[in-house]
């Protein structure tokens, strides 16, 4: 989900809510700590040179069970932070603490940010001999083209 979406559903809410992979929701009292730009400059395995950006929300379950984070409050934290860090329209990642940093990509549901999951790859499968995928078929489609009929002279 890119920030202007994540800023459009905010200004369509009464209340903001955080959802887990899990189904559970990230409590009511949480606090938005952090916006941010995050730049990845690297090497990806196959000696490409790649840079990535993303904005950072970082979640933070406090103590604080007599604030809560109202949709506009967030929106000006995040046009703040636009104006502040030249920040432009990125997709999200969100961070947020279980047992590690969890790092989320972000999703809505028409009530919830949903936490989405990640996954590490490999972004040059083509130069460590890694094999695509094999397209997977149905047996059925398989069986239905290579199938005999009667009369039909394979038999």
């Amino acid at each position: 989900m890119k920030l202007s979406e994540v800023k459009n559903k905010l200004n369509q809410l009464e209340t903001i809510s955080f959802q887990l992979p899990n189904g559970e929701l990230v409590p009511s009292h949480f606090h938005v700590t952090e916006v941010g730009k995050i730049t990845k400059h690297f090497i990806d395995c196959g000696g490409t040179v790649r840079n990535e950006e993303v904005v950072n929300f970082q979640l933070w379950n406090a103590n604080d069970y007599d604030h809560r984070l109202h949709p506009e409050k967030l929106v000006s934290i995040i046009e703040l932070s636009e104006k502040a860090l030249g920040i432009g329209d990125l997709e999200i990642e969100v961070e947020y603490q279980g047992d590690t940093i969890g790092k989320f990509g972000l999703d809505f549901d028409g009530t919830h940010f949903l936490l989405t999951t990640k996954q590490t790859d490999c972004l040059a499968k083509d130069q460590c001999g890694i094999p695509a995928e094999k397209p997977k078929k149905q047996l059925s489609e398989i069986q239905a083209a290579n199938s005999c009929t009667p009369g039909g002279g394979c038999c």
